[in-house]
């Protein structure tokens, strides 16, 4: 199959400047974009992040001598991820799941599954191009700058922003993509040459949410132009090439040439974290307070009524959150445990039962360095994510958590027809 991205068609006689359009004279075209902006040149290529044209094309023009500073589609996180300054052998579950990022984490390695499967199907290493820049930048001494939002942050943004069942309909089509044994078809590949992995993950789901759109593809185009507003600031005549998916071209070449606002504060605003809503907040409390209330009336009705209910919150709630720890293969004492947590952190909204038995899976089954070494492959299957202690440890967080909130629904509807 052929990797081709649009080409911009080039004047005979192209000149740089404002808006000027041109074409590199690398092996495969791509397109470019010159942009002007505060006696700073900015010369923006457009490239596929699953192409090998486009890494030379990088190559080639990072290394042509022609700009001052270098800026990529990036944010340190992806970076360090990239170039293998963050090993997969520095993660620390028991700290990710002791300050409850083990959702964040489970999203970061589904993306990082969709890559590798990518990689495997096609023989392309997605992100090449990047890399290729960034290597360019060290080797010729160039200012390297960073301009992407973080992942974390654009995620977090994304979630909130989307309305709760699109949320739902979000998480299974991500929890789906990251097991899927399916082969990626030229359609979706097509796809992923338009922009960058992040997006493209979740093209199906912006087409159909603009309020996903927005926080995955337009507040990035105006984070990473005021990024490199801000790094550019007040070096007049500086050549930066900026290297960006295709899909993000447009859009910062046009902030670049309108946006007025200082970029410092077009940065902290698109940094900030939406406020949720607060009933949601409101209903485990709520829940919280009805089945204690149901305890009551048990209790004051006869002894053996309120002990029957007892009985049914924590058979029902423990037993639906062990049998979650058994579907992910948790270790007996971790079973064991989502029996005796369930109960009681469903009646503290404070903490979740797959926190408790996450930590006791890690501590009972530390991933060993081999383990971490072969996540990047492991993921990438069902089988991987179950035999991997890394990942079981998060699958046990995971369904051990399920488990619990439907036992504390069914406990608590069991409890109410007892009573009626």
């Amino acid at each position: 199959m052929t990797e081709e991205v649009p080409a911009i068609p080039a004047d005979d006689n192209p000149e740089i400047g404002s808006g000027t359009e041109t074409l590199t004279s690398a092996p495969e075209r791509q397109p470019t974009r010159t942009v002007t902006r505060d006696g700073v040149q900015y010369t923006l290529i457009g490239t596929a992040h699953v192409s090998r044209a486009s890494a030379e094309a990088v190559q080639a023009l990072s290394g042509s001598g022609e700009f001052d500073a270098i800026a990529v589609e990036l944010c340190q996180a992806r970076y360090d991820s990239l170039t293998s300054e963050r090993k997969w052998t520095d993660l620390d579950l028991y700290k990710i799941i002791r300050e409850g990022k083990a959702g964040l984490v489970m999203a970061n390695l589904a993306l990082s599954a969709y890559q590798r499967r990518i990689a495997e199907q096609f023989g392309i290493e997605p992100g090449a191009e990047m890399r290729a820049a960034a290597e360019t930048a060290k080797e010729l001494g160039l200012p390297l700058q960073l301009v992407d939002r973080d992942l974390a942050t654009t995620l977090k943004r994304s979630y909130a922003n989307v309305p709760w069942y699109k949320r739902l309909y979000l998480s299974a089509g991500l929890a789906l993509g990251m097991i899927s044994s399916e082969e990626i078809d030229e359609e979706s590949i097509e796809k992923l040459k338009e922009g960058d992995i992040l997006e493209s993950t979740f093209t199906e789901f912006a087409e159909q949410s603009p309020e996903l759109y927005e926080a995955l593809i337009a507040e990035r185009d105006r984070f990473m132009a005021a990024r490199l507003r801000a790094e550019n600031a007040g070096a007049e005549n500086r050549r930066v090439l900026v290297v960006i998916g295709a899909g993000h071209m447009e859009g910062i070449a046009r902030q670049l040439q309108e946006e007025q606002r200082p970029p410092t504060e077009i940065s902290s605003e698109l940094n900030i974290m939406p406020r949720p809503a607060r009933w949601p907040r409101l209903i485990p409390w709520a829940i919280m307070a009805l089945i204690l209330t149901g305890f009551v009336i048990g209790f004051s009705r006869s002894p053996e009524l309120g002990w029957q209910l007892i009985f049914i919150w924590v058979a029902i709630n423990g037993g639906l959150a062990a049998l979650g720890a058994v579907l992910a293969r948790a270790h007996p004492l971790t079973v064991l445990s989502a029996v005796v947590a369930a109960p009681l952190t469903s009646l503290n909204p404070t903490i979740a039962a797959g926190m408790v038995t996450g930590l006791v899976e890690s501590w009972l089954r530390k991933p060993r360095v081999s383990d971490l070494e072969n996540l990047r492959y492991d993921i990438t299957t069902i089988k991987g994510w179950f035999r991997n202690p890394a990942t079981r440890i998060l699958l046990v967080f995971f369904l051990s958590n399920l488990g619990s909130a439907i036992g504390t629904w069914v406990a608590g509807l069991r409890i109410f027809s007892e009573l009626a």
